[in-house]
């Protein structure tokens, strides 16, 4: 008998209960250039996962436009996706780019990413659709 196990990444990471980001709000990275906890009264479901604001006005701006405020490489650590795989995220350790949010494991890996910033996320451009194929 043989056991076959087929691995595969979701589009969005999420926690054991299908939450993005660890539940923080994700416009608030764009609003009020922070962390800010979401609630659970202010969520709705994209692409498979619960997203949490903390405001309603936050989450009608997300439902309205999602590509703009979700993390590219479905919030997964960017610096991991521009190795080739991915790896999950501290929502303290984020940057905005040129408009896009991206996040990473730790302060320490955001530093590493920070150096090298742009060639990075080319590479993570590159490597995020076989990825999200394995």
């Amino acid at each position: 008998m043989f056991l076959i196990f087929l691995l595969w990444t979701d589009p969005i990471n999420t926690n054991f209960r299908g939450v993005a980001v660890k539940g923080t709000d994700v416009v608030a990275y764009f609003t009020q250039s922070q962390v800010v906890a979401g609630q659970k009264q202010f969520s709705v479901e994209w692409q498979g996962a619960k997203w949490y604001f903390s405001s309603a006005k936050n989450k009608e701006l997300f439902t309205a436009d999602p590509e703009k405020y979700a993390p590219q490489f479905g919030g997964y650590c960017a610096w991991a996706v521009s190795q080739g795989y991915t790896a999950g995220i501290d929502p303290e350790a984020w940057a905005i780019v040129e408009g896009k949010l991206y996040l990473n494991y730790s302060q320490s890996v955001k530093e590493k990413w920070s150096a090298d910033q742009a060639a990075l996320i080319k590479a993570a451009e590159t490597n995020w659709p076989q990825i999200l194929a394995k």
